[in-house]
Formats: C-alpha cells, structure tokens, sequence
C-alpha cells in the first residue's frame, strides 16, 4: 500500500521525475518523460505494479529527511537500535539516458539492509525478462528496459531483484538505475559519487542566480526548485504535476492525469521566474506557450503535452486499484477538448505579462494573440466549461467572461504600446460589452456577490481573481462582498473551496472534495489588496503549515482526514503560493511594516 502523499519527496532531472517515500521506497516513476508509462507505480496500485525499496531491516526508531540545500537532492536518515544510516536520492543531470542514483551512508554502527526491485513495466502491467551479467542486471519487457548496476550482489526471483548487506560507520553502498530502448545496449556506467556531486553543485548553482529578496526566502527557494523540475528541460514546459489520478477525494472518481502543461500557469509562471530573475526559464515558458497554440484560434486548447502535443487521449488503466481505493485511474485528459473561454485571457495576460517584465517581445506573439482575440470576440457570448473543467453541461461561467475582458484587455493594451491600432475599435468595444454583461447578468445584488454562473446561486473561488486581473479594482464594494461572500459560504475549517461540489453544482461528478490550495493563496491576495494584510498573513501562515517536511504541496487539503490529497507535488499550488508571497512582502513594504519579515 502506497504511503500518505505527503510522506513522499521529489527527485528529477527536467525530463522526469520520481517520488519518493519516508520509508525508502520509490513507488512512482515514469521513464523516460513525465508522460511516458510508469515502471513504478506502486502508488496507484501495489507493490506488484512496480517499486524500488532500498530499507533497514526491522523498523526505525525514527525517521528524518531533508533535500541537501538549495539542491532537489534527497537524504532520509534511518534511526535505529544499534545505528543510524542515510538513504541519498537523487536523478543524475541527464545527458542521455535517465539515471536514479541512490547512495546507502553508514552514519553510526552497523545497520543491515534489504533492498527490494522489481520494475514493473506499462503501469505496473508488464513483469519484464530479467539478465544478469557481470556487474550489472538488466529487466526489459517490449521497448522499455532498465539496467542496475550495484556495489554489493544482486540475486534475483520471481522477476524481482533482491539484496542484503550491512552498512558500518563511515561506508557507502552505491546503486544506480538507468533506462534505456531495450534493443540498444545500456549506456556505460557512471560513478554514483561523482554523480550526487555534481547534481548538488548544479543545483546549487541554479539557485544561487535567485534575486527574490522578499520575506519567505526559504520557502519560496523550494517552490522555485519544484518549478524547475517539473519543466521539460528540451521544450521548456511546465508540467502541472509528475503524477495522475492521485485523488480530489479519497475514494471518489475526480482522479486526472495532471502530466501535461496549462496555458492557465503560464501568466503566474512568467511572474514568479522573472521576478526571482529567472529570464532564461521564463523565455523558454514563453515560447512554448506560442508554439503550442500555433495554428486556428478555434482550436486553442487548455493544455498541451510537453512538447506541445495536441492529443491527449483519454483512457483508463483497470489494472491498477488506484491510490487508497481510487479508482479509476486515468491516463490522457479528455478535458483538453473542452471549450474554456477563460484559455484566451490567460494566453494574451501571459504574452502582455512577458512584455511588461522586461522579455523581449516575439513577432510570433503579438499576431496571432490578436486573432485568437478576434474569435473570441464572436464567441465569447457562448456558454462554456469553465475553469474547473466540469463535465456537466455548459453554462455562462462569470469567471471565463471575466477573463474573455481580459483578453481584449491586455491586446487592445499591447496595441497601445506598440503604437498598432489593428482592431481596436473592435476590441475597445468587445471589452465594454463584456464588462457590462458580466456586471448585470453575473453579479446578485441582493446578496452583493457574484455568482459562480449567469442566474446562478453558487459562488466560485475563481471569483476571488476579479480584482487581481484588473476587471474591477479592490476598492468597488462589490469586490469587497464578493470576498465576503466567499468567506460566509466557501471558507470550510478555514481553507476556500472551489465551489460546493453538491447534487446541485455544475460539474456533473458526485460530491465530495478536499480544499483546492490555490483558491485559499487567492483569498490571501485578495485580503492584502482590501488592506487586510493581519488577516491575510494569518491565512497564509496556515496554509504553509500544510507543506510537507520537505516543503512540497499537493493540489488539495482533506480538511476531514487532516492530510494532502490530489496529483503532487502541484506546479499551481506552488506558483500561487509564491505568488502570495510576494504580494504580502510588496504590502508590508507599502504600509512599512516589518511583522512579515521571515
């Protein structure tokens, strides 16, 4: 059974990545992309769909962790009876292959150990061919094959690769795990130590060009590094998280594949790489947002594949049970499909964001964000899925009206700048009719609110961003009763939900949900600019406490289970939550304040 999702840490090398558990064990590994099919996948089914332990023998007195700093390099230290022993993980900088590099350290006396292997190919399907020979064993199974190279002997059974040794004070047991096409040979080997080494001094360096010098420096350096692993290093995507189908609720079916990229992050991205003065990273976002959506407006779709593939196909994997009983487990995401009027704001905020921080413009953007605005201009009236990605019927969702402005906003502001007009009497007015429409028919009067649709009672925590992309300021009082409103009736046990997902919400899936994190990081942005900065401050302090030891977010908070559920770690999370600490650093700094100085 796979462990708590926040008792799993993070190692990659900006192709993949892997998770791995307090207690040793490696239970989710995809090679060698993000969205290629899992060898590891433990966390989504068993043991038998795949996983790589390496343990003491016996239970632990007690167990801690920590990354090495400012490094994506993993230690967990094992406490027990008669000594302590240090577990290293990390991903060795690809230069070809992928590489896990795992180090077992003697810290005091003599700790025997178990090592437990047994990869597990097309999601845990597939139990591979095993050959040893020499130093190294290999296991294959169609395309896909893994090599283990060892220090001490490696036996094998049932298709499973074993071993046991001791470790003494001041010695190192070295394993390195490397993928390959099963028809070429395995690449040479490496020297694990030399690899640790230079992975830790390669990420150091990376972090070491920070210039954020706002209050949560720490904290914000982790989400900073959890960024850049989650970016596919050849293209320059981000990924929303290196997992699929860990689960919105335990138990229910809101389960997705989250290993694909969101125009939705581009905009918040851009904000946190430049503004932490990570030009080149940011760029290369960029520019993949401009290849991606290349082509027919009508065909902008919400999310891409890593390289900016369009079809991301649907299916489920009935093999696997799913995590804590899950299921089902999906692989594709039908959602890319779905018509969100909101992607066209986001795609022309983050062009106009580029520009406004400092990158240098791109013929490719300015062009064809104008088009895409244009379609939008005859479209825009239609109803919609929205931003949460329903699968209920279509409705006139305030939020992707509220972003439609957005759009027309940021080019007719481009045009401005670039001293084009183009379209702008089209676009001048499109923005006015837009505004003026989602004032009448999307706000209730009576309760002072917004609401989650046209004629709808429901509110919706997308809301919240009304102020915080420009659509009115935070000094219209119907901003202030829209926070209000959220307050009253979404603020569960002190974390926002998305909406009420209830018989009567609009997303056609059964009720029950945890705290989607990124809308409690909006409530905090939104309290800061109504000047509430104690209170805000108090939220954001409450939602950091649910990082893991290691500082990683999931996508939601159980508030009933008190625990992280959802796809982890989650690219959003991370970005809005730096996103909130920096907006509270630039309040306190407004108002003079040193109460947030960390």
């Amino acid at each position: 059974m796979a462990l708590r999702i926040e008792d799993y840490g993070l190692i990659g090398d900006m192709h993949t990545a892997a998770l791995v558990g307090m207690d040793g064990s490696i239970d989710w590994l995809c090679l060698p992309r993000f969205d290629s099919s899992a060898c590891f996948a433990n966390l989504l089914g068993t043991e038998e769909n795949g996983r790589w332990r390496i343990a003491p023998t016996g239970d632990p007195v007690a167990t801690t962790r920590r990354y090495r700093p400012s490094t994506l390099v993993l230690e967990t230290e094992f406490e027990m009876a008669d000594g302590v022993v240090r577990l290293i993980d990390c991903m060795a900088l690809r230069t070809s292959n992928p590489r896990i590099v795992r180090i077992v350290e003697g810290v005091r006396g003599t700790v025997p150990m178990s090592v437990r292997l047994n990869p597990r190919f097309d999601y845990g399907k597939t139990a591979p061919w095993i050959l040893a020979k020499e130093q190294a064993v290999s296991a294959g199974a169609g395309p896909e094959a893994v090599e283990l190279r060892a220090d001490v002997p490696i036996t094998s059974q049932d298709r499973c690769l074993e071993a046991d040794f001791s470790v003494n004070a001041g010695e190192r047991v070295c394993f390195v795990l490397t993928g390959y096409l099963s028809w070429e040979d395995a690449p040479p080997p490496i020297d694990a130590l030399d690899a640790v080494a230079e992975t830790e001094a390669w990420w150091r360096a990376w972090s070491g060009r920070s210039t954020y010098k706002g209050a949560w420096k720490d904290e914000v350096e982790r989400s900073l590094i959890t960024l850049k692993a989650l970016t596919y290093a050849p293209t320059g995507g981000l990924v929303a998280a290196p997992t699929t189908s860990l689960p919105e609720f335990l138990g229910g079916v809101r389960n997705w594949d989250y290993r694909y990229c969101w125009i939705r992050d581009a905009a918040l991205a851009l904000d946190a790489l430049m503004s932490a003065g990570y030009v080149e990273e940011a760029t290369q976002w960029r520019d993949w947002v401009i290849r991606a959506v290349a082509g027919d407006p009508e065909d902008l779709q919400i999310m891409y594949g890593i390289a900016g593939e369009r079809r991301l196909d649907e299916y489920e994997l009935g093999w696997l049970a799913g995590y804590e009983g899950s299921a089902p487990v999906r692989v594709g995401n039908a959602a890319s499909g779905q018509l969100q009027l909101d992607v066209y704001g986001e795609l022309a905020d983050a062009i106009y964001r580029a520009r406004r921080l400092g990158m240098t413009p791109v013929a490719a953007a300015l062009d064809p964000t104008q088009s895409f605005v244009l379609w939008l201009e005859r479209h825009w009236r239609e109803p919609d899925d929205g931003i949460w990605e329903v699968r209920g019927p279509r409705r006139q969702f305030v939020h992707s009206k509220v972003m439609a402005w957005v759009a027309a906003d940021r080019v007719v502001k481009m045009l401005q700048e670039s001293g084009y007009r183009g379209a702008m009497d089209e676009l001048l007015r499109m923005r006015d009719d837009i505004h003026e429409e989602v004032c009448r028919n999307g706000f209730d009067a009576e309760r002072n609110t917004f609401t989650q649709y046209y004629g709808s009672t429901q509110l919706d925590a997308a809301l919240l961003l009304i102020p915080q992309v420009g659509f009115l300021p935070a000094t219209d009082p119907r901003v202030a009763g829209t926070v209000e409103a959220i307050q009253r009736e979404l603020v569960h046990d002190g974390f926002v939900m998305r909406y009420i997902p209830d018989k009567d919400a609009a997303d056609g899936l059964p009720p029950g949900e945890g705290a989607f994190l990124a809308c409690s990081f909006w409530l905090v942005n939104d309290l800061a600019m109504l000047g509430r900065l104690e209170e805000a401050q108090a939220l954001f302090d409450r939602l950091l406490s649910l990082r893991n030891d290691l500082g990683l977010f999931a996508e939601e908070y159980d508030q009933a289970h008190q625990r992280l559920i959802g796809n982890f770690p989650q690219a959003f999370t991370h970005l809005t939550f730096v996103a909130s600490a920096m907006a509270l650093s630039e309040a306190a700094d407004a108002r003079g304040s040193t109460a947030l100085d960390r």
